[in-house]
Formats: C-alpha cells, structure tokens, sequence
C-alpha cells in the first residue's frame, strides 16, 4: 500500500485503543475533566458495569457553545498553550484526546452551560459522527453520556469482561478518587439503586475518607507522616507492619494529586518495611507526593498512570527515610493523635485485631477510675546489671506475688506505658499492669527485636570490616555492570567491598563484608550490581546482613520456658519503650497486645 493518510475517525479509534481501554477508563476520563472544570459535586449514574451507559454530570464552569466542537476534536484542550504550559502541568486532563476517542467508539452526547449563559448547549455524536447540535436547558455545569461502550467495534467489546468485574474496575478508581479530593461530593449509582456516596468534607485532613473508603482496620491502625525537603513534600498514612496485606490492594500514591503507579516509590515503601513486615505480606499506605511540577514529567504514558521524576534517585531516598523513620516509631510509648503529622506516630496493641468501635486507639482516648489494686513498681535497679542478667542464662527463679511486696507505690503520672510486671504466664508471657488495664509481652518476640536493634547500631557505629579473599574472585559482567564499578567505587568500599574493573566486560572482587565471606561470594556480587542498577542503592548488602543479624538475635534472645524475676520482666519492658520498631519482633509478628479495663468490664457486664 501507498503511504496515505488515514481518515479521523480511524485516529480516533486507535487513540480510543490507548485511552479506553474498559468503562472505567471511560469514567476517569470524564470525572477528570469535570474535576479541573473545578466542580464540587459530580453524579456519575452506570447501567451494566459502564457498558450499557455512563452519565457523568458536574457543576462545574461549563463550555461556551462556540467551544463544545473543539472539545470534541482531537488535541484541542484550555489546559496547555506552549511547552512551558506542557513542562508544569497540574491538571487531570491536557493531551485533548479523551473526548474524540471516546466518542469514536460510543454514542455520546454533550451538554454543557457555563454561570454567564441562559440556555446550555447539547450535541449529540454516534461513532465520532455528529448527529445533531442544539440549546438544550440545564443548570450550570456540564453533562456526558456515553452509551453503548465499543458498539462499532465489536472484537474491542468482547474482551470486556462480566459485569461485577468492570463495575469492580470503576469502584477502584473512584475509591483513589474520593482519596485524593475530599473537598468534593461524589455520587454513583448502578442499575438505578444507590451504591456509593462520598459526601464532600472541609477538613482535608480528616480520616473520615479513609474509613469510608479503606475501613474501620485501616484507620485503627493508620499512622499520619507530613515531611518536607527542597522542593518536594509527603503526607498521607502508613499502616502498622501489624496490619498487613496478603496484596498490594492497599496501596495509593498520588502525585501532585494525581493517581499514579510508580516503582521507584513503591520500592521505597518496601524498603522501608522490610525489616518489620511480616515475611510474604504488603504493606498499606496512601501517600501524597507533593513536587515542583517542572521536576516530574506526566507526559510519559497516554493513560496517565505513570509519571516520570526528574531525580528519581531523590524522590526514593526521600519517601524510603521518610517512611523508615515512622516506622522506627512503632513502639510502645509513642503514641500520638491520629491526624497529628510525624512529631508523633499512633501506636495501638500490636494486634491485626481491629478495636471495637468503643475501644479506645490511644491512650490518650480514655482514663479509667483509680484501681482498688496500687499499680507497683520494684524499688531494684532495674538498667545495666539486671539488664545483663537478663541476657544471660543464670536466672531461673520463679514469680510469686511476694515478688512485688518491697515495691513502693509509684503516682499515675509515673506508670510507664508497658506498666510494671505482675507475673509471667506459661513461660512465654509477661503480664504487666497498666494505668488502662493490662498488657501481655510475647518475651522472646520483645527480647528479639531489642537484641536486634542493638546488634543493627553496633554495626552501623563501628562500620562495616572487610575481610581480603585469598585468591580474587574474577567475574564475567555486562558492560554497563562493569561501568557502575567504576562510577560507585567509593559506595561499594563503604559497605566492604572491594571491586576492581580488570576488563571491558570483568571485574576483580578482591574483599568482601566478613559477615558475609562466608556465603556465595559470585552470587552476592551479581545482585548488588542489580540492585544498583535497578534502584541506584546497595539494599541487597544491607538486607543479607540484616538476615545474618536477626539470626544471631533470635538465637541470643531469651527462649520459651526461661523464668525470669519481677526485676527482670521490667526491665525487659522498659528496653521495649525505647527501642526501635519494637511493637514487631525481627520477622513482623506483634510482641505486645493491650487489654483495656473498658475490654474487661465488657467481658463481665459490668456497669449494664
């Protein structure tokens, strides 16, 4: 064939191809539009999952009528009028192609009114073809209808799928929605019946939309963070490594207010949770990246799912700090106001178990009657010298309540978060009484991760030694490998290793970490270079050390069985109260779970 070329209404269809690809594009499309069209209230009616019919209608601006054929033309749009418009965009919608290719593959139609006009305007278009153009009444604001999704095109429609599922696809999207722009109200209904309402909210920083889109759990056992650097700010929620998913359906991040997938900021996340999550299970957050828009390009993909940072290396170093230094939070003690930003983190019981609606989240929700039992603390030492009791093998004594008998009675002011020990129960837990009720510590878990962290800030305090191999290891590498050597030598030394560039495509690996020269050297090296391809850090490194430091810490922790004094079990609570991520033991399992008087007084009847 000749090199012609192709019709409109062709275009339109293969652009439909990259834009539309189900109904729920066809919604994202339109709401979009009706967001930067600055509306605060959008209706969006569905018949057969969006196959059958979509109807979005706002109340927003509006379209002068000299201007509603432009909008349905290819690449005509308000958004953008130059490439320094394109290069800082902070609109939903600016390509101008969504319209025209949805048309192209529906029967739409159009009406729209701005404030100034006394009539709307309506035009109506079958497969990209107009039908017929009119003044039509219709308050301020814009309505479109779309019905009959992939009617012309009937090898598009079959790989549609059942109704439930596209329905499915739209609820998701309206859910990262109602997630991103609280300020508006958003209706949806199916088949005629109501399903679901967003009702629009002042307070942007309210939980109100997280409860009704993520639920009740999530909220319990939500952590506000707010962080800012040069040019670029985060906010949002993270959850405890506690409450955990079996997959990443949880996960939203947002960029300049836009929904986007991004595996950079993704890998930060999990990063940052690597070291308290549970093994095999995703983290949940929604997070709010907030950046210079000259510094990110939305350009990069025709749906707009993904985004393109101009320092990626930055952003991911950002989020992952970010993200770690909250969860090194996730101990007992710091605990804090919801909606407060990260001077101070929420902390709960430990538990996957949600609280009932009337069970406090802090301990700052609620203070009980003062107790008929004294709340007692040991009068002993109870830092180093019992501390290095604790961590050795000697004590076998046994708890009996004559144990607490020399305490001296401490003030409610005084009563440490973890409270003070009362016994030990079946040689696994502590029971300790607190100002709210009790706590029950997992003492192996609890002494774990206090082991752990410690092992972590010795190693990170005195550095990393390497230890020579007798005989250099020679490798293989693509070239691109052996030029990172090259440009990151200093990095791979700081972490101890020593790699030398022998050759185009080899490489020299003369030292290697001593706690890892013991493991498969080659097989090490080839995946810290991935990693720093990949991601641009070492993480492998830090990981497998990790690896080796928990094991030495779940060997050197206290084990089941092993009875310890009142003395110690307190000072194995006050450890916890200081350190690290210490609500989770090294492998994500809580160490510690709260049982309020509230919870008590339920189980009893008490007060009914």
């Amino acid at each position: 064939m000749p090199i012609q070329a192709l019709p409109d209404h062709l275009i339109n269809q293969i652009a439909a191809g990259e834009v539309v690809e189900r109904p729920a594009s066809v919604v994202k499309e339109l709401v979009e539009n009706a967001v930067d069209a600055g509306a605060t209230r959008i209706e969006i009616e569905l018949e057969e999952g969006g196959v059958r019919r979509i109807r979005v209608r706002d109340n927003g601006s509006g379209i002068e009528p000299a201007e509603v054929p432009l909008a349905l033309s290819r690449h005509a749009t308000s958004k953008i009028g130059s490439l320094d418009d394109l290069e800082s965009v902070l609109t939903m919608g600016f390509r101008g192609e969504a319209l025209p290719s949805i048309a192209s593959v529906s029967r739409l139609s159009l009406t729209s009114r701005t404030a100034e006009r006394e009539h709307a305007h309506r035009v109506e278009l079958e497969g990209g073809r107009v039908v017929s153009e009119s003044p039509h009444p219709h308050p301020p604001g814009t309505t479109i209808e779309v019905r009959d999704l992939f009617f012309n095109i009937p090898a598009r429609r079959k790989f549609l799928k059942a109704e439930r599922t596209e329905l499915g696809h739209i609820e998701e999207w309206l859910r990262q929605l109602a997630l991103a722009r609280p300020d508006i109200d958003v209706r949806v209904s199916h088949n005629g019946k109501i399903l679901r309402r967003w009702n629009r909210q002042d307070d942007l920083l309210s939980t109100r939309r997280l409860d009704e889109t993520l639920g009740e759990a999530f909220v319990a056992n939500a952590m506000r963070i707010e962080a800012d650097a040069v040019g670029i700010a985060l906010s949002g929620w993270i959850a405890r490594p506690t409450y955990n998913r079996a997959a990443a359906d949880q996960q939203y991040l947002f960029v300049n207010g836009r929904a986007i997938r991004d595996r950079s900021v993704a890998h930060a996340v999990r990063r940052a949770y690597g070291d308290v999550l549970f093994h095999g299970r995703h983290p949940a957050y929604v997070l709010f990246v907030t950046i210079d828009p000259r510094r990110v390009d939305v350009n990069v993909h025709p749906a707009k799912h993904e985004v393109r940072f101009r320092d990626a290396r930055f952003v991911h170093d950002f989020v992952y700090r970010t993200v770690a230094d909250a969860l090194r939070e996730t101990r007992p003690g710091a605990q804090a106001d919801l909606n407060a930003p990260t001077s101070g983190y929420l902390s709960g019981s430990g538990s996957n178990t949600p609280p009932a609606a009337s069970t406090p989240t802090s301990f700052r929700d609620w203070r009980p009657a003062p107790s008929s039992l004294p709340l007692r603390a040991p009068t002993l030492d109870t830092s180093a010298a019992l501390q290095a009791q604790l961590y050795t093998t000697g004590s076998t004594s046994t708890v009996t309540p004559s144990a607490i008998a020399d305490s001296s009675l401490q003030s409610d002011d005084d009563i440490p978060p973890l409270g003070y020990a009362i016994a030990q129960l079946h040689g696994i837990y502590i029971l300790s009484q607190t100002r709210e009720g009790m706590i029950i510590v997992d003492m192996h878990a609890a002494h774990e991760r206090i082991v752990y962290e410690r092992l972590k800030d010795a190693m990170d305090r005195d550095g990393i030694r390497a230890q020579p191999l007798l005989v250099p290891l020679t490798l293989s590498v693509a070239e691109r490998e052996a030029d990172a050597v090259e440009a990151g030598s200093a990095a791979f030394e700081a972490l101890g290793f020593e790699l030398r560039r022998s050759g185009p495509l080899s490489l020299q690996v003369r030292s290697v970490p001593v706690l890892l020269a013991d493991g498969n050297v080659e097989a090490l090296v080839r995946d810290v270079l991935g990693d720093w391809l990949e991601h641009g850090d070492l993480q492998r490194i830090e990981n497998t050390r990790n690896d080796l430091l928990a094991t030495m810490a779940c060997h050197g922790s206290v084990r089941a069985n092993r009875r310890l004094t009142v003395p110690e079990m307190n000072a194995l609570l006050r450890d916890m109260e200081v350190t690290a991520r210490s609500d989770q033991c090294n492998h994500g399992r809580p160490t510690w779970t709260a049982v309020t008087l509230a919870d008590m007084d339920r189980w009893f009847l008490r007060g009914r």
